[in-house]
């Protein structure tokens, strides 16, 4: 039988396998370390992932965020020195700066390193990393996980985010099938479920579901809230508006890059917007009492069918 002291050693030894089982890569780091990257920070220290997690800001004020959160073993301003040695390089930025980045932190990143991204957009991305990473015999594999929310900053991380949400995983002919494995085994531990999508599918389908709900918000939110309206118009703004509209106080510059980076379909998801619209404005200046009530009943109807069975937990 062990004595108290050799069990707890045991014990420990089990622990110490555990853990080593979870790690899957030496380093990761994340550059831009905002609300996704905290996140991501959080998630993978939480389930030890990595033996290393770095990340790289701009600011000497968001490394100190950092630190005060714990969201990272450690950050810099210093893009080479982040990404140097790191087996996983995840890039949480606004798009228009991803490409800008990759350049940059090229020299430092080692042959075999996978590079991933959090971006709403994949196409563009994963057509102009898939090529710059293959260079040094990198590999590029797109993700989009579908989580965030209104709140900017690391600040506002938190370690769940990823909980539950859906992550599509963008892999091309191109491909390195060990890289995509990885990359899905990490949104899988970070408790995300995976979904594989062609990248121009992806962008279609966010178009829809995505992008255009955030336009709608913004646009609701520019109208009724214009200051040119009576004072009161705002006093009689409820929860009805204000969750409709919650999403409007997401990052400007952030979706600012997303709508031209997908502009092609955000357009032509804006056109079939109007339109349904405007088929409820006609029925609505006709008096039409059938076709203004089935407007809302089958809105209703298909909305908690969704709700029943697919809706996901996510804030985005």
């Amino acid at each position: 039988m062990l004595s108290g002291h050799s069990c707890i050693s045991w014990f420990n030894k089990v622990l110490d396998s555990v853990i080593f089982l979870a790690v899957q890569f030496r380093k990761i780091t994340i550059v831009g370390v905002g609300l996704l990257g905290g996140s991501l920070g959080l998630a993978a220290r939480k389930r030890r992932l990595a033996s290393e997690i770095a990340g790289y800001a701009r600011r000497q004020k968001t490394i100190a965020e950092c630190e005060k959160l714990g969201a990272l073993d450690y950050a810099t301003t210093d893009l080479l020195a982040a990404v140097s040695g790191a087996d996983l390089v995840i890039l949480c930025t606004p798009l228009a700066q991803m490409r800008t980045l990759a350049e940059q932190f090229l020299p430092a990143l080692k042959r075999g390193a996978i590079v991933t991204d959090v971006g709403s957009v994949k196409a563009e991305v994963v057509r102009e990393l898939e090529s710059l990473t293959g260079r040094v015999g990198a590999y590029f594999v797109g993700s989009h996980p579908m989580a965030g929310g209104e709140k900017m900053g690391v600040l506002a991380a938190k370690a769940d985010l990823y909980a539950n949400a859906v992550c599509v995983v963008t892999p091309t002919k191109k491909s390195n099938a060990g890289a995509v494995r990885k990359v899905e085994l990490f949104w899988k531990s970070l408790g995300a479920r995976t979904l594989r999508l062609d990248a121009a599918k992806h962008d279609l389908l966010v178009s829809r579901t995505s992008h255009l709900p955030h336009v709608a918000a913004a646009a609701l939110a520019s109208l009724i809230l214009d200051p040119k309206h009576p004072k009161s118009q705002t006093s009689l703004c409820a929860t009805g508006f204000r969750d409709t509209t919650r999403i409007a106080s997401g990052s400007p510059e952030m979706w600012r890059d997303i709508s031209l980076a997908n502009r092609k379909n955000v357009s032509r998801s804006v056109d079939a917007f109007v339109a349904e619209l405007k088929r409820f404005q006609t029925a609505l200046k006709k008096g039409d009492v059938k076709t203004v009530e089935k407007f809302f009943a089958t809105a209703k109807e298909r909305r908690d069918n969704w709700c029943a069975c697919c809706a996901s937990p996510s804030s985005e």
